[in-house]
């Protein structure tokens, strides 16, 4: 029987959460922390993303835990004639439910999210490494098309 997923939007008391699945994540190099005494970045984070009005952060909850996140953030530029694009980013999916259907569900309600502002596309970045999720990607429809840079300021 397939697990029920709800996706709704993050309230703060989901944050913890999110950053302990951060934490766990040994391949992101973001230096991410499940320690009570860094909850105040993650919240201080939280309270930005909230405020913007094209910017929102999603989790998947499941029997009430959470078990995956992801953000979307709406980018209007002048090329595509003034068209917007959904960026979905820092997709993260537990480790003891990948497999079953919670990716799935959060990339899906990103992609719905996309039409209903209109946007022309919905793109993602995933680290290189991560031959898995690429495949993942695939198989939802995203085709590779770019290539990325990054360049870290601290």
């Amino acid at each position: 029987m397939p697990m029920a997923v709800e996706v709704r939007p993050a309230e703060r008391g989901d944050v913890a959460a999110i950053a302990a699945m951060f934490a766990q994540d040994a391949l992101s190099g973001h230096g991410d922390s499940a320690d009570p005494a860094d909850l105040a970045d993650y919240l201080a984070a939280f309270d930005r993303i909230t405020d913007s009005p094209n910017s929102w952060l999603f989790v998947a909850v499941c029997s009430g835990e959470v078990v995956g996140t992801f953000q979307t953030t709406l980018i209007t530029s002048l090329t595509g004639k003034g068209s917007s694009s959904l960026t979905i980013g820092a997709v993260h999916t537990r480790s003891d439910r990948r497999g079953q259907g919670v990716g799935r569900k959060m990339i899906s309600h990103a992609i719905a999210q996309g039409r209903g502002h209109g946007a022309r596309l919905v793109q993602l970045m995933s680290n290189a490494t991560r031959q898995e999720a690429h495949r993942f990607y695939e198989r939802l429809g995203f085709s590779p098309s770019h290539l990325g840079f990054k360049l870290k300021l601290r």
